[in-house]
């Protein structure tokens, strides 16, 4: 696809990124709606599966399209994938239980792992190396309007309107992509015919299904050592296992293991990992910080993580449009690197006295080293490995990072709850508060005190001023004085998930130095084949002086 022209180059893109921004926005969306479905649907103890399962399905159904798309070319699963989003999207609106919900959007996943998979990969089918850099920077940019505008719509459908049409508002623009990509888009021929790695499919999602959840539950549903989170990761073990004999032996591997010979892919993919965690750190915990320490309202909360992202988008744009233009990358990704570790070092600064302006500069630097960074890795996985394997070598890049987003939400969840639980105690003996004979005069009293010990209180403003109204008056200053002793555990648990943060990105810093620079390809032909043409071309050349 490469010799296509490029102003249908730039159209197919449009259609690409429309696909793109229609499932991101579907996911971004819910997160804002789901109280207000989960109060009409109920059904709160299996809130955490809407979005667990879309997780799963979106992973799982990345690294085995990635593959199979080598093989047929991704025009088919773009489509497939959009179609099974669109039909998701639809069923979800119409749920009527919570139960249907999670089955609905386990459809929506199996579609948006697809559109993600072969969306990036097509990039790859288009431009070359040297190109890639500038549409990958605005295809992550696409991410990060999504993360901007989807929960702000989100909210406003719920509070103006019915929560399905959360699921129904964008389905124009899967429709206008869809048909896009079906006459733009052009067919590639099929590769000759390779058996399909049946098995070695099955046991890859035997492994990546117990891992996700066993850290997507540890620490939160399960105590870590508890029997079912050690028999998940038993499990993952195992199926690894297997997974690795079958991949030794069969032809057409689902997941080819000579690519982690390659020290560029290999590397690569562990930053990527190490930044997952890293970035959903800052992302999944900043809101505690912004609404639970400094006690900005939800609605406001949104308006204040915007500008992270917006500085994400900007960045990603700025960074991969000068990878383009100067050909280097290795020190674009040191800088990002830098610019999100310092910022993410910055946050542990924070405490019970900042301000939303403190946090959106911390926000900005690490928004801004996000965006630098985060359409590198794809692009240099993309360019060390050969073309028949572009598929697979893309989405593994976006399942390392995947799980290392999940690896790292829940290792900082464990760490938050700890630091919590320790201040708490600590600021409990300082002040000389006996919690225990607090709540024994009373029963409603112990029910009050019970709930003031969960820091989720202090995202609920309305919760608060119940709490403190069902308190007798003497009790005024013992609610205000547990209010203070919470922020300031709230406090200290984040800045030590934040320092985290800094340290994981500090070691992918570290990683990246060892990261091998090798020139970016100026066409789609693998790296042996275009040397030896480049070194034909200057024979030749040599050859025709007079």
């Amino acid at each position: 696809m490469e010799h296509l022209e490029q102003k249908k180059k730039v159209v197919i893109m449009i259609a690409i990124m429309a696909a793109m921004l229609f499932a991101a926005l579907n996911q971004t969306i819910v997160g804002t709606a789901l109280p207000r479905i989960i109060a009409e649907l109920g059904g709160m103890e299996y809130f955490s599966w809407v979005f667990t399962i879309y997780m799963l399905a979106s992973s799982i159904t990345a690294i085995l399209v990635g593959k199979l798309s080598d093989i047929y070319g991704r025009k088919p699963f773009i489509l497939i994938g959009i179609g099974i989003f669109i039909v998701g999207s639809f069923l979800a609106g119409l749920a009527e239980s919570i139960g249907q919900l999670i089955a609905f959007r386990a459809i929506q996943g199996l579609g948006g792992g697809m559109i993600m998979s072969t969306a990036f990969t097509a990039v790859g089918d288009l431009f070359a190396p040297r190109e890639r850099g500038r549409w990958q920077g605005i295809m992550s940019g696409v991410f990060g309007l999504a993360s901007v505008f989807g929960p702000t719509l989100g909210g406003w459908i719920v509070d103006n309107t019915d929560w399905h049409w959360i699921f129904w508002v964008f389905l124009p623009v899967g429709v206008i992509a869809f048909l896009m990509i079906m006459f733009m888009f052009p067919a590639t021929v099929r590769k000759e015919t390779e058996p399909v790695d049946y098995f070695g499919s099955l046991f890859l999602t035997l492994t990546i299904i117990p891992m996700l959840l066993a850290f997507s539950w540890g620490g939160t549903q399960y105590p870590w050592a508890s029997f079912q989170i050690i028999s998940l990761l038993i499990a993952t073990v195992i199926a690894l296992t297997i997974f690795i004999m079958i991949e030794k032996r069969v032809k057409s591997p689902v997941l080819p293991l000579p690519l982690f010979k390659n020290s560029i892919f290999t590397i690569s993919n562990m930053v990527g990992f190490l930044q997952g965690a890293g970035m959903f750190g800052a992302i999944m915990y900043m809101p505690f910080f912004v609404q639970g320490v400094i006690g900005t309202s939800a609605t406001a909360s949104g308006l204040v993580m915007m500008p992270m992202t917006l500085s994400m988008v900007i960045a990603s744009t700025i960074g991969g449009s000068l990878i383009t233009k100067t050909g280097k990358y290795k020190k674009m990704a040191l800088l990002g690197l830098t610019i999100m570790a310092a910022g993410m070092t910055s946050m542990t600064f924070m405490g019970t006295h900042s301000t939303n302006f403190i946090a959106v500069i911390h926000m900005i630097i690490v928004g801004i080293g996000l965006g630098i960074s985060f359409p590198v890795f794809t692009l240099t996985i993309q360019n060390a490995v050969e073309q028949k394997l572009l598929g697979v070598a893309t989405a593994s890049s976006q399942l390392f990072r995947q799980i290392g987003g999940t690896v790292g939400v829940a290792i900082m969840g464990t760490i938050m709850a700890t630091r919590m639980q320790t201040k708490m105690e600590d600021l409990s003996a300082e002040s000389g508060l006996n919690l225990e004979s607090v709540s024994d005069l009373d029963p409603s009293v112990a029910a009050s005190i019970e709930k003031m010990q969960n820091p989720q209180v202090l995202m609920d403003p309305n919760q608060l001023a119940e709490i403190k109204a069902s308190l007798p008056d003497q009790m005024n200053g013992v609610f205000d004085q547990l209010v203070s002793m919470l922020r300031e555990a709230l406090s200290y648990s984040l800045t030590g998930v934040f320092l985290i943060g800094g340290i994981i990105v500090g070691s992918a810093i570290l990683l990246t130095l060892f990261l091998q620079e090798i020139p970016l390809r100026q066409s789609n032909e693998d790296p042996e084949q275009e040397t030896e043409d480049q070194s034909s071309l200057t024979v030749a050349k040599s050859t025709s002086k007079p």
